[in-house]
């Protein structure tokens, strides 16, 4: 893509109101997780910075050391604007290394099935197609219980649970570029495969990915989410903001609903964003879409 047509496509992305105030709030987003280590409060991963006798604080109560909580606190008397940051933080890790690594590998699978064709394409398709047939939540749920907790197992388990939607687009597309002119032209070329895949097939599967991408990232982040609230995501000391959600359930019916709600709401907000960045993308990237 050259510069006027990336500038031209910024320009149509930006167009529409809700898309322009997804983007900034996306970008808020990540860069408050980012800095979280220096605007947070508290290190609410650090067991020695968080005290029982601080717990279920309300908003702008002052701990016993003189920190002042604007949020309050939760059960575990961990500061809940610290606990929230640093939740983001993991939110964000974990859709953006599990969507980066499934895009890797079902790229691979896809660009392979649509060049070689024939029974390698069949065997993989059939692969692809009984991944997507099992339910999602259903392979995570058994994945972590096998491996159990950890920020590295269910980045594994997204991965299982995604790439296979990458290799179905990708095989898609592939397809019809595989029919293209220039690709019978690099072939009479004698270019390698190799060459042929990833200079000149890859490049135009991009926009396509790129959408597919940033929708999967949005779904990873609620899957995170909802295995930390059933309690197979990461550990109590590393809480996510789906275990944060988990942490204040039982006080939804104390008057206490901020511990449940607020994280509840950062998550909302994270999802919607990234999903009307997609919805967008998709619009300014697919020529048939364009309003």
């Amino acid at each position: 893509m050259t510069a006027p047509t990336l500038g031209a496509a910024l320009c149509r992305f930006v167009a529409v109101p809700s898309a322009a105030i997804a983007a900034l709030v996306f970008a808020a987003m990540v860069a408050a997780a980012l800095a979280a280590p220096w605007i947070a409060p508290q290190d609410p991963y650090d067991l020695r910075s968080v005290s029982i006798l601080d717990n279920l604080l309300p908003p702008g109560e002052v701990a016993f050391d003189g920190t002042p909580y604007i949020l309050g606190t939760d059960g575990q008397g961990r500061d809940m604007l610290s606990a929230m940051l640093y939740g983001l933080r993991i939110s964000l890790l974990v859709g953006l290394a599990s969507g980066v690594i499934a895009l890797a590998v079902g790229t691979l699978v896809g660009l392979v099935a649509a060049f070689r064709g024939g029974w390698v394409d069949a065997l993989l398709m059939r692969i692809v197609d009984l991944q997507l047939s099992l339910p999602t939540i259903l392979v995570a749920l058994i994945l972590l219980v096998i491996l159990g907790r950890g920020i590295e197992n269910i980045i594994f388990a997204l991965v299982v649970v995604q790439w296979a939607w990458f290799a179905r687009t990708v095989r898609g597309v592939a397809l019809v570029e595989n029919a293209r002119d220039y690709v019978d032209a690099a072939r009479g070329l004698r270019l390698p495969p190799l060459r042929i895949l990833f200079r000149h097939i890859l490049p135009n599967c991009l926009p396509v990915l790129l959408v597919v991408a940033t929708i999967q990232m949005a779904q990873a982040i609620s899957l995170e989410a909802t295995l930390s609230f059933l309690g197979l995501g990461l550990p109590p000391t590393r809480p996510s903001l789906g275990l944060l959600i988990a942490n204040g359930f039982d006080y939804l019916q104390s008057g206490r609903w901020r511990i449940s709600v607020l994280p509840g709401v950062v998550l909302l907000v994270l999802i919607v964003s990234v999903n009307v960045l997609g919805d967008r993308l998709r619009e300014t990237l697919n020529p048939h879409l364009r309003g």
